[in-house]
């Protein structure tokens, strides 16, 4: 592991026109999970499907069906428990949450409130290198997504679309530990980063596949610490929900507005009211859904439907067995393995598709040059033509074999450079290319001699003055990588000239 440093939460501090103010942020994060079939029917989860073709009867609502458990979804639940180092539940059982919605055919959604799978974890949150904050995780529940109502295809009529009802969420439910906006956003970062490495959601925020609901409530200076010793949640003041949020940059956007609409209520005299709340990003103010709902506005009760859920603790430990590397100890790997930066192996191991490439390129080479060649080279040039990594032209084999090349000698950088542009453009085996275009390094000291005596020869003048100034030996080193193609080996031309100048 990297030797972290823990860091005590650092509150966002806002001041109002009378008083100073700090942030409290909660998050209830949904994650789709990563399965075929939705939760409790055997329907399909394909995203872009055509509207209502994903829907069985379970999901539709019809009178007499029963919902069946889909396996595979809790075992994905389970195993980003076990990534989130939080406590397994053997026992867990599902609730009715009965609200009417024109996208939630069954007039209840299922979910589990009072016995939830996953209880416990947290997520160690980076907050620059070397330092990181501990984020409590209170709980995470399986439950049923809703529909998608449609409101912009008729001035006169909604639509409904029920493919994504029944699909199965994952709700990861944060402790109020997050002081700032850059904290929220930084959290929401890398607990998709840990889902994508375990498998068990593909964190597509812009198809709603991740999404989260940020509580925010702001509190006067020394309120939070008066919190944590009593867990009186009254010292944190009335909190808003924000629904339904997918982009990083809206999270903090939502926060800041909401954080000065609640400072701004109280220091009118006015009393903040507990509330679900939408971000408008084009208006930049958040406006009211509806009244937050306590757990009785809902009329929970256990599912007659389902009965509880028992697992067996051998069932959890054949998922722990299968659990990844993980991003903090990929890359605490990499900074000893290949003796690169904590940065480089951050930048390395932000997503999974990286990181994998990356190891594919370094297997059996260079590391350190292959995570320079990943990072500068390759990452540079798909970001220029807007590429995804799975989308490289160039394959870590390729890659490999460039880095291969200029470990043995055979090609410099600057050729490398040229022959990743060509196998970027035109594909190939970089040895090949190399071979027959004569792009091989010039490595013979006798050939290299030559080219460094004719420069020499011709130009006199420029000798009297390098032996006066050492430094213009480059300019003789320069000309002679001209005059071979930047074929000579760069090493040896520095070597030959500062002997023929007698340096």
């Amino acid at each position: 592991m990297l030797d972290l440093t823990f860091e005590a939460p650092k509150p966002r501090v806002i001041s109002g026109a009378k008083h100073d103010w700090e942030l409290v942020i909660g998050l209830e994060v949904h994650a789709q999970v990563s399965s075929k079939a939705k939760l409790f029917s055997g329907a399909s989860t394909q995203f872009g499907a055509e509207p209502n073709s994903n829907v069985a009867f379970v999901d539709a609502g019809m009178p007499g069906m029963l919902p069946v458990i889909n396996e595979g979804c809790v075992a994905l639940a389970v195993k980003t428990g076990l990534g989130l180092k939080a406590e397994i539940h053997l026992k867990s059982a599902f609730d009715r949450k009965n609200y009417f919605y024109p996208d939630l055919p069954q007039g209840y959604q299922i979910s589990q409130l009072y016995h939830p799978i996953v209880g416990e974890g947290e997520v160690i949150v980076d907050m620059a290198p070397g330092i990181a904050r501990r984020v409590r995780i209170e709980r995470i529940h399986l439950e049923q997504d809703a529909g998608k109502s449609i409101h912009d295809m008729d001035p006169n009529m909604s639509f409904v679309d029920l493919n994504r009802t029944g699909v199965a969420l994952m709700e990861i439910v944060s402790r109020p530990d997050i002081r700032g906006p850059e904290e929220a956003a930084a959290y929401v970062v890398k607990l998709r980063q840990i889902l994508r490495y375990l498998g068990t959601c593909d964190g597509n925020m812009q198809n709603g596949n991740l999404r989260a609901d940020v509580n925010v409530s702001v509190c006067r200076p020394g309120d939070y610490e008066r919190y944590q010793e009593t867990q009186d949640f009254s010292h944190l003041g009335t909190r808003c929900e924000i629904k339904n949020m997918n982009s990083m940059r809206f999270i903090q956007q939502a926060i800041e507005v909401e954080a000065r609409r609640q400072i701004a209520i109280i220091e009118d005299g006015g009393k903040v009211v507990q509330e679900t709340r939408l971000y408008d990003p084009d208006k930049g103010e958040t406006r009211s859904m509806r009244s937050k709902e306590e757990a009785h506005d809902y009329r929970y009760f256990p599912c007659p439907d389902l009965l509880p859920l028992e697992i067996e603790q051998s069932f959890v430990d054949d998922i722990a067995a299968t659990l990844p590397e993980l991003p903090d100890e990929k890359k605490a790997r990499f900074v000893t393995e290949f003796g690169m930066t904590e940065y480089d192996a951050g930048v390395l191991t932000a997503d999974v598709e990286n990181a994998t490439y990356f190891e594919a390129v370094a297997q059996g080479r260079d590391g350190k040059l292959a995570a320079n060649w990943v990072i500068n080279e390759l990452f540079g040039r798909l970001k220029k033509d807007d590429l995804a990594i799975t989308e490289s032209p160039v394959s870590p084999d390729q890659l490999g074999g460039i880095v291969a090349l200029i470990s043995k000698g055979d090609i410099s950088g600057k050729i490398a450079k040229d022959l990743f542009e060509i196998v970027y453009t035109e594909g190939g085996d970089p040895a090949e290319i190399v071979e027959s275009r004569g792009m091989k390094q010039v490595t013979d000291t006798g050939a290299i001699e030559a080219a460094v005596d004719k420069i020499i020869a011709e130009n006199p003048a420029q000798v009297e003055k390098a032996k006066v100034n050492p430094k213009l030996a480059g300019w003789f080193v320069g000309q002679v990588m001209k005059a071979t193609g930047g074929k000579a080996n760069p090493a040896a031309v520095n070597q030959i000239v500062a002997a023929k100048l007698g340096q």
